[in-house]
This record gives structure tokens, C-alpha cells and sequence, in this order.
């Protein structure tokens, strides 16, 4: 019996996210108030009652969930007793935070730098990202690897016959063109910034590196299941490594789940704003308990 905690990424947030927490619990107060401090601007403002275009810029986004995930866990006090975890893209950072491989302040840190280097590299080149429904996922990377002419990728592998790709304006185009023709049933561009998860963020990845190297991570009091390899990871170099990586290389949520339930994981427990994990664990496998934190 194994209870995984897994971490939303961008794309949970809501207007009003954390302000419950904040106004019923003296320690999540002081944490949010922590971090407004780290952050130099009042997040939470933005936060409890900003406007959605405000909070969905990424440098507020990444941040904002963060600290809704991490301080949500942190409130469950004694009850929360991790076996694994694991986090979509940004909620690796969360997840980080969870298994003690970081501290709150260094997990805060790193997740601004993270969405402005990300951020910087969007404007710097106009790309974005598709979600594909319906098809087979290696027919998807085949019609990916095709498009030489242009950058786009496999990005998401989120589950079963659902995954988004990641690439170029014209890339992407073309892409959903191709794999509407090869059958799938929807091929949907999204309203994102950029190219995630994709060569395209090359600068960013190369601007964390170094933000990460510099960060002292502990040793973890559970395997963290990252988005690189999908696979269980204790060793802070190695989970250093990944992190770096994480921003150019695929996110294999779907494979993340399986490795996770083969394991031994036996509920499943979403951390942060939104139901989208719970919902992709079931479409996994429908016979294991997913639940809200």
C-alpha cells in the first residue's frame, strides 16, 4: 500500500487559488507573505483577486502554482507521508519541494528563474504547442521526426491517446495538418506562449542549468519519478541532471503512471489547483484511487 503524490504544471491555475489557505492557516500566511518577500512583488494580489491575463503571464503562472502545491502539502502536516511523487513539468519543482530534495526557498527561486528564462526565450522566438487527441502516440512522433523543414515534437505524453506536441508556428501547423489526415480526432492548437519541451528552449534550458548547479539539493526522503525518464530517482546529482534536461526533452506523464503503479502505488493524490492528474491516472488505469489533496 504506496501513496503517490503527484504536482500540477501550468495551465491549473484560477483566480482565487491558495486564498482559503491563506486566510484559515497561520502557517501557509506566513509562507505566501515569504514569498511575496523572495518574489519582490505581491503574487498573492494576483493570486486572490488579480485579473486572468495577470495571472496567466508566465513569470505569475510558475510561481503561483508553485505556491499553491507547496503550501497546500505543507498544511496537511503529519498526514502527508509521501512513499513517491512526481510532478507534470513545473510540478517537478513542487514535488522537489514535497520529498525534501529542496527547500522552499531554493524551490521558489528556481521556479521564477525557470518562467522568466522561459518567458525570454518565447518572445525571442514566436512558437507554440498543439494538443492531439485520438491516435496512436508513436504514429504522432513518426509524423513529428517527418517535418525537417521545421521545429516540432512530441512534448506531453499525458496518456493514452492524448498528447501535445510542441514546435514552430508553421511547425505546428503542419503538423496538426498531417495528423488530421492520419486520422486523429482532434488536432487543436493551444493558447500557450511557446514552444515547452521543445529544442526551441535551448536558452532557457541553458540559463537554469545554471541557476540549478549552483542549488544545494538534499538527499530525498522518497524517489521522485521524473519527467525525463519516467523512471524513480534518490540521487540529487541525477535528479539535478534531469531537472536541467526537463526543459528541452518530452514530459512522459503516461509512462510516469505506469512505472509508478508497478511499483507499488496503490492512491494517488493531486497537490495543487485543478483535477487534471487525477483524471489522466484514471485514464491509465481506472482501477486505482485518485483523489484531491
Amino acid at each position: 500500500m504506496k501513496k503517490a503524490y503527484v504536482f500540477p504544471g501550468q495551465g491549473a491555475q484560477f483566480i482565487g487559488m491558495g486564498k482559503d489557505l491563506y486566510e484559515k492557516s497561520p502557517l501557509a500566511k506566513e509562507m505566501f507573505e515569504k514569498a511575496n518577500e523572495i518574489l519582490g512583488f505581491r503574487i498573492t494580489d494576483i493570486m486572490f483577486s488579480g485579473t486572468e491575463d495577470e495571472l496567466r503571464q508566465t513569470k505569475v503562472t510558475q510561481p503561483a502554482i508553485f505556491l499553491h502545491s507547496v503550501i497546500l502539502a505543507q498544511t496537511l502536516g503529519e498526514s502527508f507521508k509521501p512513499d513517491m511523487v512526481a510532478g507534470h513539468s513545473l510540478g517537478e519543482f513542487s514535488a522537489l519541494v514535497a520529498n525534501k530534495s529542496l527547500t522552499f526557498e531554493d524551490g521558489l527561486r528556481l521556479v521564477s528563474k525557470r518562467a522568466m528564462a522561459m518567458q525570454k526565450a518565447c518572445e525571442a522566438e514566436p512558437s507554440t504547442m498543439a494538443a492531439i487527441l485520438g491516435i496512436d502516440d508513436d504514429k504522432v512522433v513518426e509524423i513529428c521526426k517527418s517535418i525537417t523543414e521545421e521545429v516540432v515534437v512530441a512534448a506531453n505524453f499525458n496518456c493514452p491517446g492524448q498528447l501535445v506536441i510542441s514546435g514552430s508556428m508553421k511547425g505546428i501547423e503542419i503538423a496538426c495538418e498531417k495528423i488530421k489526415a492520419a486520422g486523429a480526432k482532434r488536432a487543436l492548437p493551444l493558447k500557450v506562449g511557446g514552444a515547452f519541451h521543445s529544442p526551441l528552449m535551448e536558452p532557457a534550458r541553458i540559463e537554469l542549468a545554471d541557476a540549478i548547479n549552483s542549488t544545494k539539493f538534499n538527499q530525498p526522503i522518497c524517489p521522485i519519478y521524473q519527467n525525463v525518464n519516467a523512471k524513480a530517482v534518490t540521487n540529487p546529482d541525477e535528479i539535478k541532471t534531469n531537472l536541467i534536461s526537463q526543459l528541452t526533452s518530452p514530459v512522459r506523464w503516461t509512462q510516469t503512471m505506469v512505472n509508478m503503479i508497478a511499483d507499488g502505488a496503490t492512491s494517488f493524490v493531486e497537490v495543487g489547483p485543478g483535477t487534471v492528474l487525477q483524471g489522466l491516472v484514471k485514464k491509465v488505469n481506472n482501477t486505482i484511487e485518485a483523489v484531491s489533496a
